[in-house]
């Protein structure tokens, strides 16, 4: 949650084509997940991170398309 209110307006700027699907839940682990070509999906668990470990987290999911 912190990573969003404090970095998605400068993310969103940043990238404006880039979709981004934001949906809150109780009881739900947070994550990441990024869906590559040909159906190849990535996902990456955020619990107890902190708003630099999600950046870091969302900057290797791009960076690495594996």
């Amino acid at each position: 949650r912190d990573f969003i209110e404090q970095r998605y307006v400068a993310l969103k700027a940043a990238n404006p084509e880039l979709p981004i699907l934001i949906r809150e839940c109780s009881e739900v682990q947070p994550a990441l997940w990024a869906r590559y070509e040909f159906g190849k999906e990535r996902k990456v668990s955020l619990n107890n991170l902190s708003v630099d470990e999600v950046a870091k987290a969302l900057e290797n999911l791009v960076k690495n398309k594996v």
